[in-house]
């Protein structure tokens, strides 16, 4: 019946009067499937799935949110496991190193410690580890100092300017450190060298010192690269998981802090603020993301058309999931609270059928006035 009545409509000995009576068997009829007509884009019911729950190609797939699926996922889900070997590393007695600056203190012979006198900056007076590992000292010639801790070198020292000077009495220093250094790239506010000095350097001090900047840092995805392998991390589940053990860093690590531009969920549909909304923690769960866009629409959406489409990384392979939430209870929103997103994932929110029937009809409004002014013209014509 509804295709004849929008049919009819085309056919050109067809009056007007009879053409207006077509559009409204067509409204009519339609208002009965009102509840299967699908605005585009704008619903995607269970059944459009297959009942099955797997698409005819194979490529999409339908999963309702259940508590079980969610202890399923749960179960399935490991845990961060770091290797042991990157919290049993613990830092050794600082060596010196090519390009480091030592300031050597003789007490009670300010020439030594300052050749050029009291009008010479502290830093100048600092001895500059050669490419060769070694510096000069007045009287005792060439020292050599990498891979020496600077109470070695002291001892050292002490022990060739005795020969010149009584009882000698010398600090060995590091002034400046230029040898041992590791890297913080990505969302830094300073994406500069951090020296490694005397006092051991966590991963939570580098990063401190790197600045973040918290409104593009991902802390869910901080990436440690050593000696040719990367490691993701999570602060926080660091903090949770290995208590407060700490991760020392040693000379040549990298750390980048990824962006959360590649970390991002898309909510779509019947809510009240769509976008695109970014997380800095591990996961967030599909209340929290709904709530970000102030929840759903109460006059337009469809408590039971709750869907997250989580895309698959290869088609062919395994298909992509859609996730269904019946939301029109209560209940609903506690299992809402534990299922969580991942990035890249879509949260579309279906309308309701009277919305869907509401704006087909508004899209034929424009249509039907006018048919009514060409049939209306047709009458005053007819009567004169």
């Amino acid at each position: 019946m509804l295709g004849e009545g929008f049919f009819c409509l085309l056919e050109p000995d067809r009056s007007m009067k009879t053409k207006l009576s077509c559009l409204a068997v067509a409204l009519l009829a339609s208002a009965t499937l009102s509840g299967c007509l699908l605005a585009p884009g704008q619903h995607l019911r269970q059944s459009d799935v297959s009942r099955s729950q797997r698409s005819d190609d194979g490529r999409l797939e339908m999963v309702t949110i259940t508590p079980k699926l969610i202890a399923m996922d749960r179960a399935t889900q490991a845990e961060q496991v770091l290797p042991a070997d990157l919290f049993d590393y613990q830092p050794q007695d600082y060596r010196v190193g090519v390009g480091d600056v030592l300031y050597v203190t003789v007490w009670d012979h300010p020439e030594l410690t300052v050749p050029a006198g009291s009008q010479q900056q502290g830093n100048l007076a600092g001895r500059l580890v050669q490419s060769d590992g070694s510096f000069f000292y007045p009287y005792i010639g060439k020292v050599v100092a990498r891979d020496r801790t600077p109470v070695q070198l002291r001892e050292e020292i002490t022990q060739r300017l005795a020969k010149y000077i009584e009882s000698p009495q010398v600090d060995v220093s590091v002034l400046n450190y230029g040898s041992q250094r590791i890297w913080v790239t990505g969302a830094a506010e300073r994406s500069t060298p951090i020296s490694l000095g005397t006092s051991p350097l966590t991963l939570a001090d580098a990063i401190s010192q790197g600045g973040l900047n918290p409104t593009q840092a991902d802390l869910s995805g901080v990436r440690l690269s050593r000696a040719g392998v990367t490691y993701t991390i999570n602060l926080e589940t660091l903090a949770n998981q290995y208590g407060g053990r700490q991760l020392y860093l040693k000379d040549g690590d990298s750390i980048f802090v990824p962006y959360l531009d590649r970390k991002e969920i898309f909510v779509v549909g019947e809510v009240n603020l769509p976008g695109a909304y970014s997380f800095r923690t591990g996961d967030v769960s599909l209340n929290q993301a709904l709530g970000r866009a102030r929840g759903l629409t109460q006059a337009t959406a469809n408590g039971n058309a709750v869907y997250v489409i989580r895309g698959s990384h290869d088609l062919i392979a395994e298909p992509s999931m859609v996730y269904q939430l019946e939301a029109r209870s209560p209940t609903a929103f506690a299992v809402g609270s534990q299922f969580m997103l991942q990035p890249g994932d879509v949260v579309f929110i279906g309308a309701a059928g009277v919305t869907r029937w509401n704006r087909f009809v508004n899209q034929l409004l424009p249509f039907t006035s006018i048919l009514y002014t060409a049939a209306r013209t047709e009458n005053e014509v007819g009567s004169n």
